[in-house]
């Protein structure tokens, strides 16, 4: 029998919401875990009851704007940051909680996580950002490479 471990099914989880994803440039899933239950699940696309990129065009593609700058002109929302709202519209308490992610954190989702209160945060892919692991290190949130 192949079980996967806690970890392994918890990645595999935020693979399968990164396939909801709507951004055309990455495909990003996060799961927030507690006691080894989800609570809550996000992916990274256009708010809801918002007309998604696949439709209307990328407009940093468009421009040219590089990965992990301009979030701004961004369309999307990220998908730990959709996972902190899902959490909150059905009032979910996220304090001590996991989060699994597809890609590390970018610094505005570092930041709306430690203010969640998440202890620790796995991710799959590197997204290297030496500002946002200075403020997890200094928060003591434990970021780990699965």
């Amino acid at each position: 029998m192949d079980r996967p471990d806690w970890d392994e099914y918890f990645m595999k989880m935020a693979e399968l919401a990164a396939t909801r994803a709507s951004c055309l440039r990455r495909e990003v899933g996060a799961v927030l875990v507690k006691n080894k239950k989800i609570l809550a699940t996000g992916y990274n696309g256009a708010p809801k009851d918002i007309t998604h990129c696949e439709v209307t065009g990328c407009l940093r593609e468009e421009m040219g704007v590089a990965s992990g700058q301009r979030h701004e002109i961004c369309r999307g929302v990220h998908a730990e940051q959709n996972l902190v709202a899902q959490a909150a519209f059905h009032g979910v308490k996220t304090e001590g909680a996991a989060v699994y992610c597809t890609h590390q954190p970018c610094i505005i989702c570092t930041k709306i996580l430690i203010n969640a209160g998440v202890d620790k945060i796995y991710y799959k892919n590197a997204y290297s950002d030496e500002f946002a692991e200075k403020l997890l290190e200094e928060s003591k949130i434990k970021l780990i490479k699965y």
